[in-house]
């Protein structure tokens, strides 16, 4: 029996705004990636941030695009950190070492008074969840109390979700919500980039 020795991944530390913008200026080969809903992204966007959403993200493809560029490193924003941190993940467990999260994401990088590329102003994804969770329970406890008290499950069922998104940072809702076409609005084809 073979037993895989590959030790995992040591996630790599977040990189300050300031730093990445620098290190971009300096070197026009360093990549930057966005990595939130087409949506959010037409909201603000870091200046010569490409779009692939973390839903449909294949780091092997994204590295082979990089036509002799691979050696550069790679930058991923999200809105604050969380997304990007999964993708930097993603791409460390194909073999990219070369990869960044950038701290504190979009919100930092333009706290940060780094350059932004603003659209219109859209609904985040997190407030999205919190109006769709808020409503499902909401509803269960209507329905338990007026029609059958079975339907106090789905509040239930609600809870425990926002309680395996807050100890696993992973949201189903969020996800699903992430595919929802006024989500997808903006940007054909999964990738955008200015």
């Amino acid at each position: 029996m073979t037993t895989n020795t590959t030790p995992p991944v040591a996630p790599a530390q977040p990189v300050p705004p300031a730093e990445v913008a620098k290190a971009r200026s300096e070197r026009p080969g360093v990549g930057l990636i966005d990595v939130r809903t087409p949506v959010e992204y037409a909201e603000v966007h870091a200046e010569g941030a490409k779009l692939i959403p973390l839903d449909v993200l294949d780091p092997k493809a994204v590295m082979s695009e990089r036509d002799g560029l691979a050696s550069e490193p790679v930058y991923v924003l999200c809105k604050s950190g969380a997304r990007a941190a999964k993708a930097v993940e993603r791409f460390r467990a194909a073999g990219f070492d070369n990869v960044f999260s950038v701290e504190g994401g979009t919100t930092a990088w333009e706290r940060a008074g780094l350059p932004v590329i603003r659209g219109e102003k859209v609904m985040s994804l997190e407030r999205q969840v919190r109006i769709g969770a808020g409503s499902l329970v909401l509803l269960g406890v209507l329905l338990g109390w007026l029609v059958h008290p079975a339907f106090f499950g789905l509040s239930a069922f609600v809870g425990a979700g926002l309680v395996f998104a807050g100890v696993t940072d992973w949201c189903g809702m969020g996800m699903l919500l992430a595919r929802m076409p006024w989500n997808r609005r903006g940007c054909e084809g999964g990738t955008c980039s200015r």
